[in-house]
């Protein structure tokens, strides 16, 4: 090896491919004042003759003159030109990345988005892994980009026992067609505690959809959360409140006035099931993300709550093809009633 690297300097020739540091460049400015053939600079910088001469016309000066610090800035210049730029650098792709991060979306949710809206035009793509990086950069910047997405680890919320001496309609006696999502109109129900358990919420998910329903009550009892849910699902047409499944606890002890009055078959998760109304459980949690745990929701206005319920249901969802669910539901809701 050392023999081949000899002779190849010997000839003219790199033993191995480098650039041309500011030090080679000063060094072939000083040669090439001294009026030295371009095999003498190749042989002392050990570089070949045609690198060399690239060198010569792509950099030095009008009749042959080379500077070396005119030659290294627009070497620099170039290398800075022919950077490819990063996705985001386009402006307006990241106006529009910007704006549904501030509507909470998650960058998975606006890069399937944009691949649905512009599904010919390369440039208004980018991967929710881009989107991810930029944010990190962005803490560098001094920006706070991760503050609108969703915690994450937070631990699962277990069910409540209901009350022994009036056992519910069990979620084991549930139609297959509503465990499969093969149709709309099938919810599940929840309440989100507010402090000192003074008030909170009733959140009802249709299951295929995904589309999201929430109603406040100053406090958690069984009528209270009864009637929020008859006045949230009662204007729905039948064929969208077919059923609905609860968590297993006392302040859904009235489901029956509820299911006479809505005409609606009710079931209840067994105890310590969440998973049995995963729906339900995750659209809690993205509902925590805006109203965090020690929250007076007794007291929260309803308008705040209105676009809490409004930025969940506009939000793409991977699993319907990144439409919302505010598209899918209303879609099926205008088929329901033949307009």
């Amino acid at each position: 090896m050392a023999g081949y690297f000899k002779l190849s300097v010997a000839n003219g020739g790199p033993a191995m491919y480098r650039q041309l540091t500011m030090e080679d460049r000063e060094s072939l400015s000083q040669m090439r004042a001294r009026a030295c053939s371009l095999a003498e600079i190749a042989r002392k910088l050990r570089r070949h003759r045609s690198t060399i001469g690239r060198e010569l016309s792509r950099n030095g000066g009008p009749r042959g003159g080379y500077s070396a610090v005119t030659a290294q800035r627009r070497c620099e210049q170039r290398r800075r030109q022919a950077r490819r730029p990063r996705k985001l650098d386009n402006r307006p792709l990241r106006r529009i990345v910007c704006r549904h991060l501030r509507e909470y979306w998650s960058p998975d949710q606006i890069a399937g988005w944009l691949k649905v809206m512009h599904p010919r035009e390369a440039s208004q793509h980018v991967s929710h892994q881009t989107i991810y990086a930029w944010i990190d950069r962005g803490q560098q910047r001094g920006e706070r980009w991760e503050r609108y997405l969703r915690l994450r680890g937070r631990p699962p919320k277990h069910c409540r026992k209901h009350d022994p001496q009036a056992p519910p309609p069990s979620i084991t006696g549930r139609p297959v067609v509503i465990n499969h999502r093969r149709r709309y109109g099938d919810w599940e129900g929840d309440t989100l505690v507010g402090t000192h358990h003074r008030g909170g919420l009733v959140s009802l998910v249709e299951r295929k959809s995904g589309y999201t329903l929430l109603a406040r009550v100053e406090r958690l009892q069984a009528e209270s959360v009864n009637d929020q849910a008859c006045r949230r699902l009662r204007g729905l047409p039948r064929s969208l409140r077919r059923s609905v499944t609860f968590d297993n606890g006392p302040e859904f002890s009235s489901y029956e006035k509820l299911a006479k009055r809505l005409r609606i078959d009710v079931y209840f998760a067994e105890p310590y099931c969440a998973w049995q109304r995963g729906t339900n459980e995750n659209t809690n949690g993205l509902v925590r993300q805006f109203l965090p745990k020690g929250s007076d929701l007794a007291r929260t206005p309803d308008a705040k709550i209105s676009r809490v319920e409004q930025r969940l249901n506009n939000r793409p969802r991977k699993r319907l093809g990144y439409r919302t669910p505010a598209e899918v539901f209303q879609q099926r809701r205008r088929v329901a009633l033949g307009t």
